[in-house]
């Protein structure tokens, strides 16, 4: 039996697994030495660009902190990480999420305000937490849009919006469409990212 097979036919075959095997080591090679990609930002709320953030003035005393004005702080990690405590470090700049029903404010019921941990911009009022049973404080608006940002996270396989302190960028939670009248939003924050102060 002659099994012989064209040689124009092997050469085609070993160029696409050549190829096919280059292509491979590319993708491996480039992602891994890839960084994480960055979060696709939902809001319109201007994000420094890196020129802007090296050339940025910190501003540990904003002089208002009730509206967003578009100054937003900048600090190195270092400079957090000297600020913060370490689970406010680990929340707010890192993303991570504190336990349900094991934090400060979840089950907080006095009259205030909750300001970001990290540059003290307004953010919530108590007036519009409500019990959402999740075991994470639960408001159904901002005290002003402005102050927060949302950004498509897709960590985890799942999309969610995270919520940003617009002015220093700090990781706050996320919001859902699942809250109360009258917005039937549930902005589900981590207490450690919060500063509560008593009206």
């Amino acid at each position: 039996m002659n099994l012989k097979v064209p040689v124009n036919r092997i050469n085609q075959r070993m160029r696409y697994a050549i190829l096919f095997a280059f292509a491979a080591l590319l993708v491996s090679a480039f992602g891994a030495c890839r960084m994480p990609a960055k979060p696709e930002i939902v809001s319109t709320a201007a994000t420094p660009t890196p020129q802007q953030a090296a050339t940025a003035t910190v501003e540990p005393t904003p002089s208002n902190d009730d509206v967003f004005d578009g100054n937003v702080i900048v600090k190195s990690e270092d400079e957090w990480r000297k600020q913060l405590t370490q689970d406010q470090f680990a929340v707010l700049r890192e993303g991570d999420t504190e336990p349900a029903f094991h934090n400060e404010y979840f089950d907080n019921h006095e009259h205030g305000t909750y300001y970001c941990a990290a540059c003290h911009l307004k953010l919530f009022s108590s007036e519009a937490k409500f019990e959402s049973g999740t075991g994470w404080p639960s408001f159904f608006q901002p005290v002003h849009k402005k102050n927060v940002i949302e950004v498509t996270d897709r960590q985890f396989g799942m999309v969610r919006t995270e919520v940003q302190c617009a002015r220093c960028r700090s990781h706050l939670g996320h919001v859902f469409d699942d809250g109360p009248k009258p917005t039937g939003l549930r902005y589900c924050m981590n207490s450690a990212a919060l500063r509560f102060e008593k009206d």
